[in-house]
């Protein structure tokens, strides 16, 4: 990082080139924080970096690569920490979904999915925590989902069980942090305004085609601030929390008929 950007603190942000990611890395620019930004485009990476450089005055590093492949975390942590790079606050906001029954997914599409919303997820934040520890200040922000709430998702089965991994984890890690100086904030956002639907191959299902969705900004500003007042977890918007509360009340599969309905194509 350039000298004059070294008393700032230093954020990573995950899945920075477009969406949730960009609008993140835009609010931790504009607070003063210098900005590692991973994602696999390039040229949006780059683009990004140079807009948030002159805007702000801050440093922003471009780590184009894809968290999907196996040890991909890792190596990007062992070349942060050989430039002496210390994160302050790491987002986890990289992350996938699949569309279908188990059944017909691509067996290795199905890993790569399970390995950015989880394995990746989970070893970048093993990774920040002794550094963050022993400067007794860090912020962890993990990107869920509001299906994170909700018992089981047919035909998106192994996406819904990924994303209540992370408010599992997040939640739990967060009881373990407690007094450290370190918090863990898990974002669940409802549908939002992205390509998520189409890359997942969920776009002519009731529940994306047709329930509203927040923008992309709004949902960050709604996770940033939460991760700012060191909350465990942040649902944005009421119809979000509504279903939230819903999806736990027993019997749970009664929510698991209505996700099987609101995941059927139209």
């Amino acid at each position: 990082m350039e000298s004059k950007h070294s008393d700032l603190r230093t954020a990573l942000v995950t899945g920075a080139s477009s969406g949730i990611g960009l609008e993140f890395a835009s609010l931790l620019a504009a607070d003063r924080c210098n900005l590692v930004l991973v994602g696999r485009d390039r040229a949006r990476l780059q683009e990004l970096a140079g807009k948030l450089q002159a805007e702000h005055h801050v440093s922003a590093r471009c780590e184009p690569r894809d968290l999907s492949e196996p040890h991909a975390a890792m190596r990007l942590w062992t070349e942060l920490a050989s430039a002496e790079i210390m994160i302050d606050i790491l987002v986890n906001n990289a992350g996938s979904g699949f569309y279908g029954n188990v059944e017909d997914q691509d067996p290795d599409a199905l890993e790569r999915m399970l390995q950015v919303n989880v394995v990746a997820l989970t070893l970048l934040t093993r990774l920040a925590l002794p550094g963050m520890q022993a400067r007794r200040w860090g912020r962890i922000l993990n990107v869920g989902s509001l299906v994170g709430y909700q018992p089981a998702g047919p035909r998106m089965a192994a996406y819904y069980a990924s994303k209540t991994y992370v408010v599992s984890f997040s939640k739990g890690l967060a009881r373990e942090l407690k007094g450290s100086g370190v918090s863990v904030t898990a974002l669940c956002p409802g549908p939002t305004d992205s390509s998520f639907e189409e890359r997942s191959g969920a776009g002519r299902t009731i529940l994306y085609k047709h329930l509203p969705k927040m923008t992309a900004a709004a949902v960050a500003r709604a996770g940033y601030e939460g991760m700012r007042r060191q909350s465990t977890v942040v649902i944005p918007g009421l119809l979000p929390k509504i279903l939230a509360f819903a999806g736990e009340l027993p019997p749970r599969r009664i929510a698991v008929e209505v996700n099987r309905l609101l995941l059927r194509e139209v």
